[in-house]
């Protein structure tokens, strides 16, 4: 082979001089060539109010990753609000591992839920006639991460999403002792910066059509919500946030909740937990009642023994999900029968003499008509909940006005509600009435109370299902008796956390040790910071 470097290259000289003239050209006409080349009805340039859109979107549901999996299959099973005789389908209510369950949620917040949420806020930092583009996004980035945590525990918080505009793309572990001082810093913060007079998102915002004040409310409602979480582990720093948040501006009626409206057309319009639970794996009423994904026998029992006038707005035995018009017989409250944790096809035998598997029709199913529709709007934070945690704060002596006032407050928000919904009727007065008569505010001990007002919130947040697991695992409430199923990863306990991904272990090792080292065992049974 011939070196390059020993060749000699003999060029006429009036070669040369014509190579030098075209390369003066060259650079005199390279001053438009940018300008000619670009296409005038293309985008170059990043359309921050359209990333904005589409990360509320994905968000609220990419697929299963962060809504059937997560939300119902694990949380909603584990807390015994849904029930299945299939191991393999519905994980949660025995405790078993399937990886590709628990690894959604990380997966996904990760791998979709930044993108475009770190990209935002990387073009929009240090840019005074951006602020509340970068703020509105870094209450969004609190949002997001804020579940991660309280579903794994310790993981990447400062680096996250870095990949998307720093090639960091394996980010450091922090401790969750650090993350939640700093969300909750990052939302004061932020709450605090948020400019009426600067520009917003706009109709691009499709929570708050980019009303600053609105998301003012959003960020103190996340505040109290996560303030709330470190009353166990820290009741002096919990005290503090709550107070903040109460002084800040939270939720008060449900003209202030946050969510993104679904229509039932193409799939980035669905409300993806209703569209998964229609599907294969969940209850498709092609199954004629035989899907996987039933209604727990302790949800069930304690809407009727509660004579809770939500029950036919969540569940429905399966006519009504086939034919709406048989929803009024369909969603009898007597009829409704609640399938037992903890069993499969054939443990279901020891516990129901003569089972067949044609008698799991006789079970209630989520009612796709309403809540489960694929209509159905995204609820991100309710007033419900605000008042929730309002009445526990005025239990502790941290807010204003009376536990019972709250929490009365409260109910009367779930049933209100529902008429936002597809398929959802107003509640009557005189229904709450009846069932506030019935099921009173009674008082007594602040175990009594806290019981009171969490059961209320394991009810009244149904489908809210990943947020309801971290407030049990808070306060222990509702009291929920767990299973025992052969082979499952607890030794019959409810689990205290997801594992990480098992791709962790070899694309981040390093980190993934150090957080193991700190945290403790990369196990279901393993306490996060908060969760002592």
């Amino acid at each position: 082979m011939t070196n390059s470097k020993y060749i000699k290259w003999n060029f006429p000289a009036k070669v040369l001089r014509l190579a030098l003239v075209a390369v003066v050209l060259l650079s005199s006409c390279d001053k438009g060539f940018e300008e000619m080349n670009t296409n005038p009805n293309a985008f170059t340039e990043p359309v921050i109010t359209s990333l904005f859109s589409y990360n509320i979107i994905k968000t609220a549901g990419d697929g299963d990753g962060n809504t059937l999996y997560p939300n119902d299959k694990l949380a909603g099973a584990m807390m015994q609000l849904f029930a299945s005789l299939n191991p393999y389908q519905w994980t949660g209510d025995k405790y078993l591992a399937k990886a590709g369950y628990s690894d959604a949620l990380f997966g996904t917040a990760y791998g979709v839920e930044l993108k475009e949420n770190s990209q935002i806020i990387s073009l929009t930092k240090d840019k005074p006639d951006m602020i509340n583009l970068y703020h509105i996004a870094q209450i969004w980035r609190v949002y997001i991460l804020h579940r991660v945590t309280d579903m794994y525990g310790d993981m990447p918080y400062t680096e996250a999403g870095l990949g998307y505009v720093n090639g960091i793309y394996k980010p450091k572990y922090d401790k969750q002792s650090d993350i939640y001082p700093a969300m909750l810093k990052q939302l004061e913060t932020s709450a605090l910066a948020l400019d009426a007079s600067k520009a917003s998102y706009g109709a691009a915002d499709y929570i708050y059509n980019g009303t600053t004040s609105k998301w003012k409310t959003f960020a103190y409602s996340l505040m109290l919500r996560l303030g709330m979480r470190l009353t166990k582990v820290d009741p002096a720093l919990a005290q503090t946030w709550v107070k903040k948040a109460i002084a800040g501006g939270v939720m008060q009626s449900n003209a202030d909740i946050a969510k993104l409206n679904h229509t039932d057309g193409t799939e980035l319009n669905f409300y993806w937990d209703g569209r998964e639970l229609r599907g294969g794996e969940g209850v498709p009423p092609s199954a004629k009642g035989t899907g996987y994904g039933k209604m727990a026998q302790t949800f069930v029992n304690h809407l009727k023994n509660t004579n809770d006038p939500r029950l036919p707005f969540y569940i429905t035995l399966w006519p009504g999900n086939a034919d709406p018009t048989q929803l009024p017989t369909s969603t009898i409250a007597a009829n409704q029968k609640g399938l037992p944790n903890g069993y499969d096809y054939t443990s279901i035998k020891t516990i129901i003499p003569g089972w067949t598997d044609e008698m799991l029709a006789e079970y209630s199913e989520i009612n796709l008509n309403t809540i489960g529709n694929n209509a159905t709007p995204s609820i991100f934070i309710s007033y419900n909940e605000v008042e929730l945690y309002l009445a526990e704060a005025s239990l502790r002596g941290w807010g204003t006005g009376d536990a019972k006032t709250h929490y009365d407050n409260a109910v009367r928000a779930s049933m209100e509600i529902e008429t936002i919904y597809p398929g959802g009727s107003s509640i009557s007065s005189a229904a709450i009435n009846a069932y506030l008569t019935a099921n009173p505010y009674t008082g007594g001990t602040f175990d009594a109370q806290m019981k009171q007002i969490h059961t209320q919130f394991w009810a009244s947040q149904f489908m809210n299902n990943m947020e309801i697991y971290a407030n049990w695992r808070r306060t222990g409430y509702p009291v929920l008796v767990p299973t025992n199923y052969p082979g499952n990863q607890t030794g019959g306990q409810i689990p205290r956390r997801l594992p990480y991904p098992q791709s962790e272990a070899s694309l981040n090792a390093d980190n993934y040790k150090a957080a193991v080292a700190t945290q403790g065992p990369d196990l279901w049974t393993t306490r996060m910071w908060w969760d002592k």
